[in-house]
């Protein structure tokens, strides 16, 4: 089995998009929005079946995968706490 670092942080990246996806499509499905819930449902399949499909010939990239999912839903939780408290009026005493 091939190693290649390209190839590593290039699942690493898919995963990490892929999550964000994931991250997006269920706020979006909790809110009802079914479009944009459908939208995201396709780019995770999208995405995904890249990342499987590399991953499936050396394990070692399942490494990239689990971290990629972990910054990829992190980052989106994050970021979408800063929108939300940036949205929200400040209170003036």
């Amino acid at each position: 089995m091939e190693f290649s670092f390209v190839t590593f942080f290039l699942i690493m990246a898919a995963m990490a998009v892929a999550d964000v996806c994931w991250t997006l499509y269920f706020i979006d499905v909790d809110e009802r929005r079914a479009h944009a819930a459908a939208f995201w449902s396709a780019m995770i399949i999208l995405v995904t079946a890249f990342t499987v499909t590399n991953y499936v010939e050396n394990k070692i990239y399942i490494a990239a995968a689990f971290l990629g999912a972990y910054l990829g839903t992190y980052g989106t939780i994050e970021w979408k706490k800063k929108m939300e408290a940036k949205s929200k009026p400040e209170l003036i005493d």
